[in-house]
């Protein structure tokens, strides 16, 4: 067992000042007598309620006239709110730079439950009855050493499943099926972090193209789930019943001792640029919700045509009220913020990493359990912000990312056509031990949240396969997606038959797993690479809503034994507290509140200054002791050998004990796993293939 207080990093409990009494119980609050509904525009000096009939959504059957009680907040109470009523608002107010009201418009109230679509493809809000039966179900609540993500579509994960009815494909009823929780608990992933799930629409320029915005980063929404989600049943019997089937997902994987964490979208919304949908925040309070200038002129920090101005109170309380719906009533764990750094921007446009909606997120007692993972950066100036965000925060570390993946490709091909890699090994090293040049050691190594791929970029496969992008499918002559992938298609562009090739990239796909797995910090995968998914060299699929990007169960031996590899490197990290320390190790050093590292070179002796950054060597020896308050405290030491060659290693006398045992647990040169763990003693003399690891348990 682990400690309760290493569950997740210490937080204060100071009040945010957001927290403004004005701006409480916004949206439709329910009561014996009908409900409420408040609306805040700061702007406004106007603004209606109309309320549809259940079967024609085109012409209101009440408007209402909203009053006006303070603090830039309307409000308006009937007996007509009730479960299943259909409703809009519409907003009038000034004109003049940035304003962009029009009291025709009807729209979106923003703390919506529900949404149905009118016959003209506009949107009328649902009052929910949001009650659930949650029976014994609850929080699994992972400690963030023993954390392990795997990041998914919803669709993609269960569309194309042999053992899931068809009925429930690409459901979120189908996500919680038998058959895919089965998978998830056999890999041994703890957290599965789905992609966006909050209610999003396609964007026209994709709908002239015949696409669609698939991986659903176009928001509509922030508290409504993604009705097309839900079984052909659910979304006819209206949004109650979606989110019903919403929070029968949720509980059935907790019950299985599986998370759900969400990856939100708050920092911009599918309004995109001025001229385009008017579906809610621009005509509730256009200059208040976006990031603009004096002029009206978007600031556009995001690349999607808009940017939510959280430096306002209202827009920073419409996050925050979301982030504690989908906590509380919805039973979410957690909470990966996509282009995280637009949110903590100030009302000069600079990123600040005490920013008031930051600090309220970490420090509300109501998120408290919750895990928060930034993507910390965004397409603005100052936009890279990795290892910024401070304590009570993880973040994607691309540093890692970029690095493991020069180590094991780009560097190789390099080698490849001069002789020599253009570095050593000191930087993936850096990496491999949690990234201390990057998170403070008041953050730790759990800070860090390493991946190799993820839903954005090549797959794992491709990874190994291509080395430019194939993405003529999304019609925009290849110019979209990362021209940078730091890949290696050893030898052959995509598809082959060379069998030197394919054994080469399997290889390739074992080390960049392998070293994501046994790396200190939170590891996510990406769904389908722990069964060696392709998306034809595609690194920016977002459009594609097709076989393209839905998982295939239909496997070669070979991704079976890519699976059975990725099952085996699990269940060592889980066995080997080493691997998950908790706080930065210290080199050498023996001191009660650090775990130990220690570095040798393939000589078995300390590693010398000289041979850190000499590309000539790039073999290494990395011994991990846990973090001391283990309950099993062990050592593991596992070798990198980072050229193609084959090699030898001396195992290390450690602390001069010449009887040391090592027992070898995994291997990226085994293109199976192997089954009998073989036994070896310090000073021993052991083969290594070129390219590959070795992890042992040192006993």
């Amino acid at each position: 067992m682990v400690r309760p207080e290493t569950v997740l990093p210490a937080r204060s409990s100071t009040r945010p000042s957001l927290l403004t009494p004005a701006l409480d119980d916004l949206g439709v609050r329910l009561g014996p007598d009908g409900g409420t509904l408040r609306v805040w525009s700061g702007a406004a000096d106007a603004m209606q309620l109309l309320v549809f009939d259940d079967v024609d959504l085109d012409w209101a059957t009440e408007t209402i006239t909203m009053t006006p009680v303070g603090g830039g907040v309307f409000e308006a109470s009937t007996p007509l709110l009730r479960p299943g009523a259909r409703y809009a608002i519409r907003v009038g107010g000034p004109h003049g730079p940035g304003h962009t009201f029009n009291p025709q418009s009807l729209l979106i109230e923003p703390y919506s439950r529900g949404l149905v679509s009118g016959s003209f493809g506009d949107w009328r809000s649902v009052v929910v009855d949001g009650s659930f039966d949650w029976g014994s179900s609850a929080k699994p609540r992972v400690p963030l050493d023993r954390t392990v993500i795997y990041e998914g579509h919803v669709k993609g994960l269960t569309k194309r499943h042999p053992f899931i009815p068809p009925a429930l494909h690409g459901t979120y009823a189908g996500l919680a099926h038998p058959a895919m929780i089965d998978h998830l608990l056999s890999l041994g992933v703890t957290s599965v972090e789905l992609l966006p799930v909050h209610a999003f629409a396609t964007e026209p320029r994709l709908l002239q193209l015949g696409l669609s915005n698939y991986w659903g980063y176009n928001s509509l929404n922030f508290f409504t789930p993604h009705a097309p989600y839900a079984t052909a049943a659910s979304r006819a019997e209206g949004p109650d019943a979606v989110l019903r089937e919403f929070k029968g997902m949720v509980k059935l994987l907790h019950e299985a001792g599986l998370e759900v964490l969400l990856d939100v979208v708050y920092n911009h919304t599918a309004e995109e640029g001025i001229g385009g949908p008017r579906t809610s925040l621009r005509g509730i309070d256009n200059r208040a919700y976006y990031r603009q200038t004096a002029e009206g002129v978007y600031i556009d920090e995001t690349g999607c045509g808009n940017a939510v101005n959280t430096s306002t109170d209202a827009a920073a309380r419409l996050v925050l009220d979301s982030l504690r719906y989908w906590s509380e009533d919805v039973q979410i764990d957690g909470f990966r913020f996509d282009l995280a750094v637009t949110l903590g921007r100030d009302a000069h446009h600079s990123f600040a990493p005490d920013h008031p909606l930051l600090t309220a997120i970490r420090d509300d007692e109501r998120l408290a359990d919750t895990k928060l993972i930034a993507e910390p950066w965004d397409v603005g100036m100052g936009g890279w912000q990795t290892g910024n965000f401070g304590p009570g925060w993880l973040e994607w570390n691309d540093r890692y990312r970029d690095r493991v993946r020069n180590f094991w490709l780009s560097d190789i091909d390099y080698a490849r056509r001069a002789d020599t890699a253009p570095v050593g090994v000191g930087g993936f090293a850096t990496r491999l031990a949690g990234s201390s040049n990057t998170f403070s050691e008041e953050r730790g190594p759990l800070a860090s949240v390493n991946f190799v791929t993820a839903h954005d970029g090549f797959t794992l496969r491709d990874l190994v396969s291509y080395d430019v992008k194939h993405n003529l499918g999304n019609g925009e002559q290849n110019r979209d997606g990362a021209d940078t992938n730091r890949s290696f298609n050893h030898g052959a562009e995509g598809r082959t038959d060379d069998e030197r090739v394919l054994a080469t990239r399997r290889k390739a796909m074992r080390n960049l797993m392998g070293t994501l797995l046994l790396s200190a910090g939170v590891p996510m995968i990406t769904a389908g690479d722990e069964m060696g998914r392709t998306q034809r060299g595609n690194n920016n699929a977002y459009c594609h809503d097709s076989a393209l990007t839905w998982l295939s169960w239909d496997l070669a031996p070979w991704q079976r034994d890519l699976f059975a590899h990725t099952q085996r490197l699990l269940q060592v990290r889980r066995e080997n507290p080493a691997l998950r320390p908790r706080r930065f190790a210290r080199l050498g050093e023996r001191i009660p509140s650090a775990s130990v590292m220690e570095w040798f070179d393939e000589r078995g002796d300390t590693m010398s200054s000289d041979r850190w950054n000499d590309p000539a060597h790039r073999t290494l020896q990395y011994l991990a002791t846990s973090t001391p308050e283990d309950e099993d405290p062990n050592r593991v030491l596992l070798v990198v050998h980072g050229t193609e060659a084959d090699t030898e290693i001396v195992l290390p006398r450690i602390d001069g004990e010449p009887d040391l045992a090592y027992l070898a647990l995994w291997s990226s040169a085994d293109e199976t796993p192997t089954a009998v763990p073989a036994r070896f003693a310090a000073g021993d003399v052991v083969p290594v293939t070129g390219a590959s690891m070795m992890l042992f348990r040192v006993e």
